[in-house]
């Protein structure tokens, strides 16, 4: 098996030569409500390009999902049951090595980015069928996302600290992984360099919508207001609230994911896993679980314990390892756990964007969402499945899958 070559075929785009400084204006104006992972990607994807950005962002007071998120790029296993998503994902997994280089080239920022495979490992044979089962439908279904099924002598060859009980597990050539907080400061770094207007501290409480001019103000809970020709409500948990005011249904719940993190070890895991994966510093993050505990987002000692626990029984060296943190963080889902991307009907010039995998998408949602909803680019056909209106059929009945 060889790895895959670096994906850095997508150069992106640049900013033209005597583009415009920071504070001056365009003629047309976005409004970015929500300054984390998906935000800020979006807002950079149309500053970026030229186009008068203005992010508001909560700040720290958010439930900032990025402080959970296991930092995965990965393409194995996503969209079961909705071959448009597998397919989305693989294009976005596709465009992150060259969306790597473009953040680092103009801001200096790593992202982090490791992407030369990674490996799903199971506890028992049924598990491991049960995977080689669901990657082969969805290869089948969406095309071109490829796997390999291992083993765990196989699977030895490299990740050689598995532990016994790992009797298998699947092998995904474009999956890889970054660094979440690394990833959310190179975006509001390169929004800055762009001459995007970063606004912190903004709790967006109504969007107003003068049809006549067609324009949108956001105002905040104490009555300040922001104007412009275009919105994005990309404030996760927020989203639902929002985007109702401009005609768009956007259902969200919550689910908490916790994560462990040990002291830095010596180097011993060349790959990461669903399970467990070591960063660039030492560090192995665990994680990472999926509950349903409304805005809770404390952690608890019955899922530490069970972390650790799958941990050890994965690399059993991690029995020794000292952990140095643990937190809960909250991601917003929708019912079937696939994103929203939508224009109003009602209200022309104003998108709701709900989505979980900040990192796996971002490449795309900077490359092809942030165009589009700036009106630099049409409406893509590929996001045509993912708008809300699939949840006001009172007959469909969803199975949460992300």
């Amino acid at each position: 098996m060889t790895n895959p070559p670096h994906c850095g075929g997508w150069k992106g785009f640049c900013l033209a030569s005597g583009s415009r400084k920071a504070g001056e204006m365009t003629s047309k104006q976005l409004t970015v409500v929500g300054g984390g992972l998906v935000g800020a990607a979006i807002a950079y994807g149309a500053a970026s390009r030229g186009l008068s950005v203005r992010v508001l962002d909560q700040g720290d007071t958010a439930f900032r999902a990025s402080r959970g998120n296991f930092g995965l790029v990965w393409l194995s296993s996503k969209g079961g049951g909705m071959p448009e998503y597998a397919r989305w994902t693989r294009d976005a997994v596709g465009q992150w090595g060259g969306f790597h280089q473009e953040l680092l080239d103009r801001t200096g920022v790593d992202s982090g980015l490791v992407q030369k495979g990674g490996f799903w490992l199971g506890f028992s044979e049924e598990e491991v069928q049960k995977r080689a089962d669901l990657l082969a439908k969805i290869d089948r279904e969406a095309g071109g996302i490829p796997f390999r099924m291992m083993e765990a002598s196989e699977i030895r060859q490299y990740l050689p600290d598995i532990g016994p009980k790992v009797v298998g597990g699947s092998w995904g050539a474009q999956d890889g992984m970054a660094n979440p907080l690394f990833l959310l400061r190179a975006l509001h770094s390169g929004l800055k360099k762009a001459g995007a207007d970063i606004i912190s501290g903004i709790d967006v409480a109504a969007i107003e919508h003068n049809a006549a001019k067609g324009r949108f103000t956001a105002r905040s809970g104490d009555g300040q207001g922001w104007t412009s020709d275009r919105i994005v409500v990309a404030a996760g948990l927020g989203v639902g609230e929002l985007a109702s005011q401009v005609g768009i249904h956007a259902p969200t719940v919550t689910t908490r994911g916790q994560v462990l993190i040990t002291e830095r070890l010596k180097p011993f895991m060349d790959y990461p896993t669903n399970k467990a994966r070591q960063t660039a510093e030492g560090s192995v993050q665990i994680g990472s679980t999926t509950e349903d505990v409304g805005l809770d987002d404390g952690t608890t000692v019955e899922k530490i314990e069970w972390l650790a626990r799958r941990a050890v029984d994965t690399f059993p060296a991690l029995a020794n390892a000292r952990l140095v943190r643990a937190w809960g963080a909250l991601r917003p889902l929708t019912p079937d756990g696939y994103p929203i991307y939508q224009e109003s009907g009602t209200c022309p010039g104003a998108f709701a964007v709900v989505c979980h995998s900040g990192v796996t998408l971002a490449a795309i949602h900077a490359n092809v969402i942030g165009p589009w909803m700036g009106g630099l680019t049409d409406a893509p056909p590929d996001v045509v499945p993912f708008n809300g209106k699939r949840f006001l059929d009172k007959n469909a009945r969803f199975v949460r899958d992300h």
